[in-house]
This record gives structure tokens, sequence and C-alpha cells, in this order.
């Protein structure tokens, strides 16, 4: 099983990202797919999830409005947009792949900084 995340950086604050994560080694499209966060210092917090047709998404009161969560399933990729973005956001961003408590699997991270 793998979740590879790319798209993260610097960006100054009012600015978009998108990032993407690419799973393989399972069947993607029967597992609900998540965003998670960790800032510095801090434990770590749902971003946002989608579940395994796309049919519905959550997200953070605190990135309401702001991010958007979507998943293609023939690519085997979800994907996070991040726009309008705030010192705050600063964090490693995981790909979270989960179907069960034992069919839960992670992504290595990707730093999103926010500074100008």
């Amino acid at each position: 099983v793998q979740l590879v995340e790319s798209g993260g950086g610097l960006v100054q604050p009012g600015g978009s990202l998108r990032l993407s994560c690419a799973a393989s080694g399972f069947t993607f499209s029967t597992y609900a797919m998540n965003w998670y966060r960790q800032a510095p210092g801090k434990g770590r917090e749902l971003v946002a999830g989608i579940i395994s047709d796309g049919g519905n998404t959550n997200y953070a009161d605190s990135v309401k409005g702001r991010f958007t969560i979507s998943r293609d399933n023939a690519k085997n990729t979800v994907y996070l947009q991040m726009n309008s973005l705030k010192p705050e956001d600063t964090a490693v961003y995981y790909c979270n792949a989960r179907r069960s408590v034992l069919r839960n699997y992670w992504g290595q991270g990707t730093q999103v900084t926010v500074s100008s």
C-alpha cells in the first residue's frame, strides 16, 4: 500500500495550493479518503474527508469555504484544493485512506508553509 502526497510548498497568505495524493496497492474506490494536518507542537487534526464514491464530503470548521476535497477514482487520486491560505494553515498535511480500523493507511506527509 502506498499513499504519496505532493503539491506542498511555501505560499504567501491569501494564496492557493493544490495537494494531490496518489494511491496504490489497494482498491481505492472502496475507501473513504481524508486529509489531516499536524502543526508544530499540536495534534493531528482532520481537515477534510470524502466518501468512496465522492458523493459526500466533510470539512473542519476552520477550512470550510476555503478548502475543497475531491477524488478521481479512475486515477486513484485524491486532491485538496486550498484557497485563501492563512498562516495558521501551516502544517504537515497527510493523506489517509480508511475502510475499517484495520484497513487504515497513511501517507508520509507534505509540508505546507503559509508565510510572507
